[in-house]
């Protein structure tokens, strides 16, 4: 797995963005953003303020539940069973991306 620094650069290539767009998006100085991708050691307000500008979240994943997240993250067949009964497609369920986390940690609704 890439760095969490390495992750938040090929995210933000992913959406097409530019550093330069980042700096608009989280405000904060293009120096700050440049010395993020290069350097690294962010502080965490820091990154959840670069999450939010690349349409994402910061998530502690338990250890045992690292490669099950990684494998749902590599692939966009998976489908979750719907939880609320009604058929969000084919079967009942609920695709990854209507609800990427879906009950991925085991926790009872």
């Amino acid at each position: 797995m890439d760095s969490l620094i390495g992750q938040l650069k090929k995210r933000r290539l992913r959406l097409g963005l530019k550093q330069h767009d980042m700096v608009l998006r989280v405000g904060m100085s293009r120096q700050q953003y440049q010395r993020l991708e290069s350097k690294g050691n962010p502080r965490l307000d820091t990154l959840e303020l670069v999450a939010k500008g690349l349409r994402g979240e910061f998530m502690f994943i338990p250890q045992e539940k690292l490669s099950a997240i990684q494998a749902l993250l590599d692939s966009d067949q998976v489908v979750f069973p719907s939880s609320s009964g009604g058929s969000a497609n084919q079967g009942g369920a609920e695709s990854l991306s209507d609800d990427p986390w879906g009950n991925i940690l085991g926790e009872d609704e």
